[in-house]
This record gives structure tokens, C-alpha cells and sequence, in this order.
């Protein structure tokens, strides 16, 4: 048994997990390289290994002849008889191969395929370790920036964590633990080209199936992810049990569940909404926490019309535009939103929500008295009588009689009696009021 070779190739098989047959092939690959540098030729060589112990035989194998030609392939039947009398002329001779007669170049260069195949196969054990984790999050150890790039320590291999994938403003310090997403693995004669990435919808995804139990057995799916890496994230779920909610699994208790994912994204936000089959009820919980009046959605188009209330607009589109466009990517759908008043100019507004809110009349008719309050409440959709300048004498005249008449009327009075309501006065009490014409 040659049990030093034996012990070298278990060793080898526990550090690198390389696996002792295939070092075993090299081993026999070097052998008959060996025998090509030394005799010219190796394709009578025959290399005999016992897998289990580790002993092998090198055998040439010579025709045997009665005048040799070529000795590296033919020897004389003096010669052949000298090791097995029972040789013939014609017969094949197998003469065994003493390794250590080798020249130092052979042995060298047997030397060096044996050490080239480690390698080769090192680096292929490390390319298929992480080929399984591809599209799959792994923690790292932050080494050193090279220029704007992060050199990262995986294990056995190294990342570069390049300046297009790394958030916005974080700033990695060196031995730094951190949280990557693989997006691929490339073989290279190098060794395993790893690319990784902070910036990838999917991380998000990673790291909730890690914090969630639900999530990572199933029962709650993520269905869709929309992020700007660094600021926020929308995140669709949706659940295969009636009786687990799948916002709450997601949250946890007092929101344990998506701290830690935060925590791990350096205080990202991130909003967790009920995934629909309905693109509709989609899009209006995409569009959260923004409420909304009615969407209409046309699932042909991939395009949706959103109207909003007044006061709820600049929610729904969100600083710079950006909760809109994460409900976009989010829903995959093009939203149109718009505010109520918007709605009513452009009568778009659905008449079940005028009715509701008292927009329409009996008869079927938009009310424009209850539209035409500006933004500031102040109503501008109904002419006062006599607006416009008097462009005649006559014409002033009627208007001052109207005037008049109105204050006769008891206008007066009513204005008495609204300042009362306005400032709390019991209406039993005599509290006079004057009125004093102003320039404005």
C-alpha cells in the first residue's frame, strides 16, 4: 500500500474537496506524460492503479521481434525471453516502467500537470459551490476599496462589488459583515467570476424568505417587488391560506419581521400591500398610503386611470413622482392619476360617486353650484346677478335699485343673525352690528 500518496490524497479531498479518483486520473495522466518525455512516445504505455490503495504499475508494452526497428515499441526475442520464456515472436511483451528512472524534465513536467489539475479542479469546485447560490443571497466580509469598487471576501472566492450595484450613500467599512444577492456566476481560466449586487429588487425578496417562515415554506408569495434601492420598496404578497394574513406574516409582531429587513438595507422603507387578481384593487393598493376615489383600468392596454382626491394628489404621485412610478413597475400597468376637480372638468368622475356625494340633482343632472368651489374653497362657477360693470346710466340705476332692495329685505337681518351663529352669541341677546364698507 503506498499510504503517503493515500493520506496526501485525503487530505487533498477534505481541504479542497477534490475528490481522490479524480486526482487519481491525473495522477495516471501524469505518469504517461512522464513516459512521452522519456522514451518519445507514450501510446504503448499502460498505467495500472488500485483505487484503494494507491499502488500502481507502469508497464511499455514491445512487440516481440526478431530485429528491433524501434526500441521504444519493439524488442528482440533475446530480450523478451529474459522476462517471460513463454514469449514468442509476434507476441506483446509487457516490460515494467521504473518511475524514478525518469529524467528531471519528465518528472517536472509530470509534476506540473499533476499541480495544474488541482487547480483546474479547485476552481471548479469553488465555480459549482457558487453556481448553486446564484440568484441567492450570501454574507460577505468587506476587504478594501479598490477605486470605487469593494472588494468582497466570500469564503473561497472573492466578489467585486462594483460602484452600479452598490446603494446610493452607503459607506462599507473594512471587515464589515454585509448581506449580497448573487446575480451571476461566470467560469473563467481565473478562476469564478462572482457578481453581486445591493441594488437587486430580489435581495429584498432573499431576506424577507429569511425572516419569514412563511414565506420561505410557501405560504405566503411574493408576488411582484418594485425598488429604488436606498429609498424605498412596494412589495405585493399574497397568501395560500385563508386564516394567515399575509401583510401581518410579513410585518410581524410590532413590526419585528420587516425591522430586521430594514435594518439590513440601512433604513430603507418599505410597503407591504395585498397582491389581487384584480388589476383595479392592484392598483389602488399599490398606490397606498394614498387614498383612492376610482380606478379604471384597461388590462389590454396595460394602462389604468386613477383619480385621487384633491387633497390626496400629491400623496399618490409622491416626492419627485416616485410612489406612482414604484405602483407602475409594481402592477406593470401605465397610471394615469388625476385629482377630483381634474375629474370633474374633464367628466371622468363616475356618477355613483357624485350621487354619493351629493354632486347630482333628481334628475340625473351634475349639480354645477356643489362643482365649482376652487381649491380654496371659494366658488367661482356661478355669475352673481349685475357682475358685470352698469354700461349705461339706466343700467346703474336698476342695479342700485336692486341693491337697495335687497338690503330692505331683510339681508341685513340674516347677516346679523349668522355673525350670531359664527361667534357663539345666544340669540336672545341684543347685539348690535355694523357694517363698514372697506376697499376690499
Amino acid at each position: 500500500m503506498n499510504t503517503e500518496l493515500l493520506e496526501a490524497l485525503t487530505i487533498l479531498e477534505q481541504e479542497k474537496n477534490i475528490s481522490k479518483d479524480t486526482m487519481m486520473d491525473a495522477i495516471e495522466n501524469s505518469l504517461i506524460s512522464a513516459c512521452k518525455n522519456h522514451f518519445g512516445t507514450s501510446d504503448n504505455i499502460k498505467v495500472i492503479m488500485n483505487r484503494e490503495t494507491c499502488d500502481y504499475s507502469v508497464f511499455a508494452e514491445k512487440e516481440v521481434v526478431e530485429e528491433v526497428m524501434d526500441p521504444a515499441l519493439e524488442i528482440s526475442l533475446e530480450d523478451a525471453e529474459k522476462i517471460d520464456s513463454s514469449l514468442q515472436l509476434g507476441d506483446v511483451a509487457q516490460i515494467r516502467v521504473e518511475s524514478k528512472s525518469f529524467g528531471r524534465i519528465a518528472t517536472q513536467n509530470a509534476k506540473n500537470l499533476i499541480l495544474q489539475k488541482i487547480r483546474e479542479e479547485e476552481r471548479k469546485v469553488v465555480f459549482d459551490q457558487y453556481c448553486e447560490k446564484e440568484r441567492d443571497i450570501v454574507t460577505g466580509i468587506v476587504q478594501r476599496y479598490v477605486g470605487r469598487n469593494v472588494s468582497i471576501n466570500l469564503g473561497r472566492a472573492d466578489a467585486m462589488l462594483t460602484e452600479n450595484e452598490q446603494v446610493k450613500g452607503e459607506v462599507f467599512q473594512p471587515t464589515e459583515r454585509i448581506k449580497l444577492y448573487i446575480v451571476e456566476v461566470k467560469n473563467t481560466p481565473k478562476g469564478p467570476k462572482i457578481l453581486v449586487s445591493r441594488t437587486h429588487p430580489e435581495l429584498v425578496k432573499r431576506l424577507f424568505e429569511a425572516e419569514v417562515a412563511e414565506v420561505k415554506d410557501g405560504t405566503v408569495e411574493i408576488k411582484s417587488i418594485a425598488r429604488e434601492a436606498g429609498s424605498r420598496t412596494k412589495m405585493a404578497v399574497w397568501s395560500n391560506e385563508e386564516n394567515v394574513d399575509p401583510v401581518g406574516a410579513c410585518v410581524g409582531l410590532n413590526g419585528s419581521r420587516v425591522n430586521a429587513v430594514v435594518n439590513e438595507l440601512r433604513g430603507e422603507k418599505i410597503d407591504i400591500i395585498n397582491w389581487s387578481e384584480n388589476p383595479a384593487l392592484l392598483i389602488e393598493n399599490a398606490l397606498s398610503p394614498a387614498k383612492v376615489i376610482s380606478v379604471m383600468a384597461d388590462p389590454d392596454e396595460k394602462s389604468a386611470s386613477v383619480i385621487v382626491p384633491d387633497y390626496q394628489l400629491s400623496l399618490a404621485i409622491g416626492k419627485e413622482g416616485q410612489n406612482a412610478r414604484l405602483a407602475a413597475r409594481l402592477t406593470g400597468y401605465k397610471i394615469d392619476i388625476k385629482s377630483e376637480t381634474q375629474a370633474i372638468e374633464s367628466g371622468e368622475l363616475p356618477e355613483d360617486y357624485m350621487e354619493q356625494m351629493g354632486m347630482m340633482d333628481e334628475e340625473g343632472f351634475v349639480d354645477e353650484y356643489d362643482q365649482d368651489f376652487d381649491e380654496y374653497g371659494d366658488y367661482d362657477g356661478y355669475e352673481e346677478p349685475y357682475q358685470e360693470e352698469p354700461e349705461t346710466e339706466d343700467e346703474r340705476l336698476y342695479a342700485e335699485e336692486m341693491t337697495d332692495a335687497g338690503a330692505d329685505s331683510g339681508m341685513e337681518e340674516k347677516h346679523e343673525e349668522d355673525a350670531r351663529d359664527v361667534t357663539g352669541f345666544p340669540e336672545e341677546e341684543d347685539v348690535e352690528f355694523e357694517f363698514v364698507e372697506t376697499d376690499a
